[in-house]
């Protein structure tokens, strides 16, 4: 996880530029570098995984040509034997310049197997040009000088706000050319259904992911994982652990969090980190930790929305643990599957097509919540995430699947995810079959329940009633959802639209018009799940 920003102008037009970039350092504590070059200047803070010697450090440089990029490339050594170039790095990342400069924007974007964002200046067209991943696992935001005009790029919202007025996420899977964005891979959109049988869906499923999690593994730092206990993450720990034994021997390290009194998530992780032999940590927070990190984790994550800024506290707090106490650098996760797969309301999607569509809108808009929250929560203390289930040809290959056989049919929702797993001894039973729990609830539904009271202290219902008048865009319609947005607003003051709104179920859909977006209060939330 690394932090850049760069500036198409001169450095002595953005007041206090070294110390507005010192808010990016959590991204990247080994190394800052601040270049100024004749036609802009580029700030980059690195955090080493690849290449852990100094060669690796960036901006990278060639032909008047600079790059800073915020990525992990998994398919570089490939990429290498395409391009006729003298690597100064073992950085995965180097090889992005000779292929831009061989193959061009789209092309290289194109070619990249990678968790990526980056910004380069082109020294023939004397401007940036930049990419982003096709989910947005890194982030990456653009915005124009307010008084010169110029086109800034950065990791982080927060360093552009003193410098700019519009403010905008640079939209996964484009490019800019310096002109326009061009999409050059929409992970959203409705692939042809590739019509492979039931068992077959499950080998491709199994294959595709085993092969992400392997991909991921990739690193000379170390590498941890984030154990909740559920579906997504264990199998990931599953997968990785089985990978380890074939090639070390060695126990991978799992983490798992929960509230001191209620925390569903600690005992079902012991029973995955006991079944695969992990070295596993167990931490343990307070309603103090919950409330005295709220505001600093609204301040990292750059958003108001309810059920990330829930699920965030837990997370930002076991990777504290983990800077604080371990070695570990980069941690594996287990977002994105929900959304391909389904989350507890889509149990009630009332056919195929819209149980497609609203996994066209949940891939799409990733950046926005899930992928934020794992991407803030991590790097906010110095740690690089990956998300095996984001995987490219993971997701092409899922979204392709036929959505009636995706639909919850049999009582047990990511029924495809359970089979293709069902072998090997990955899992236990208790563990594969087991209902789903919403991470902030299952870290202990007593969190909610303590961010839910603090707010009912601070409002009065005429707060939120005024509310309408306070905040036209993404309006709070309960006491929580105001204390998050004026803690929001003290840090990010009018730019709540880089967020679209509050992520919810479908309100269209019979069983899923709530007024909260736990999935504890949809009535499929069974007694398993809790």
């Amino acid at each position: 996880m690394c932090g850049f920003f760069s500036y198409e102008g001169k450095k002595q037009e953005l007041a206090s530029f070294e110390e507005v970039f010192k808010k990016l350092v959590h991204r990247g504590p080994d190394d800052s570098e601040i270049v100024e070059f004749d036609g802009g200047v580029v700030g980059f803070h690195r955090l080493a995984i690849m290449d852990l010697s100094h060669n690796g450090d960036q901006p990278f440089s060639h032909a008047g040509n600079i790059l800073v990029c915020n990525g992990e490339v998994y398919n570089y050594q490939d990429l290498k034997k395409m391009v006729d170039y003298k690597f100064q790095s073992g950085s995965d990342c180097e090889v992005i310049l000779p292929l831009y400069e061989k193959f061009g924007l789209v092309e290289t974007a194109t070619l990249l197997d990678a968790e990526y964002a980056f910004a380069l200046w082109d020294q023939k067209k004397r401007c940036f040009v930049a990419a982003r991943d096709p989910i947005g696992i890194r982030p990456l935001f653009y915005g124009a000088h307010k008084e010169t005009g110029k086109l800034m790029f950065a990791s982080e919202m927060k360093v552009l706000t003193p410098y700019c007025d519009f403010i905008r996420p640079f939209p996964p899977g484009h490019v800019w050319d310096g002109k326009e964005f061009i999409c050059y891979h929409d992970s959203s959109a409705h692939y042809k259904t590739h019509g492979d049988s039931f068992e077959e869906v499950c080998e491709g499923i199994h294959d595709r992911l085993v092969e992400g999690v392997r991909k991921r593994l990739m690193s000379d730092a170390p590498v941890g994982f984030l154990l909740s206990g559920g579906l997504d993450s264990s199998l990931v720990c599953s997968i990785a652990q089985k990978i380890s034994n074939e090639q070390t021997g060695k126990p991978i390290k799992t983490f798992a969090i929960g509230m001191e009194k209620d925390a569903i998530d600690l005992k079902y992780a012991k029973i995955v980190a006991d079944h695969i032999g992990s070295d596993h940590t167990e931490v343990i927070i307070t309603k103090e930790d919950v409330l005295s990190s709220m505001r600093e984790v609204i301040y990292h994550l750059e958003t108001y929305d309810i059920t990330t800024i829930r699920a965030s506290i837990g997370m930002y707090l076991v990777c504290k643990y983990i800077h604080e106490k371990t070695d570990v650098k980069v941690l594996l996760t287990g977002e994105v599957s929900d959304e391909i797969f389904g989350y507890k309301y889509t149990d009630f999607a009332p056919s195929p097509e819209e149980f497609q569509k609203e996994a066209q809108k949940r891939v799409k808009e990733l950046y926005m919540y899930d992928v934020l929250r794992a991407d803030r929560c991590i790097s906010a203390h110095c740690l690089e995430a990956r998300v095996p289930f984001s995987d490219q040809d993971f997701v092409s290959y899922v979204m392709g699947i036929d959505p009636a056989m995706k639909m919850n049919t049999t009582g047990k929702g990511k029924y495809l995810l359970r089979k293709a797993f069902d072998r090997d001894d990955y899992l236990p039973e208790t563990i594969l079959w087991r209902e789903k729990a919403a991470f902030s609830d299952a870290v202990g539904h007593s969190l909610v329940d303590h961010l839910k009271a603090y707010a009912e202290e601070l409002y009065e219902v005429k707060d939120v009633e005024a509310a309408s008048f306070k905040y036209k865009h993404a309006t709070p319609f309960t006491k929580e959802s105001l204390m998050y947005r004026d803690i929001f607003e003290e840090f990010y003051k009018g730019r709540s639209k880089t967020v679209d709104d509050f992520w919810m179920p479908n309100k269209e859909w019979e069983g899923c018009d709530v007024k909260d977006p736990s999935a504890r209060v949809l009535s499929n939330y069974g007694a398993s799940g809790v």
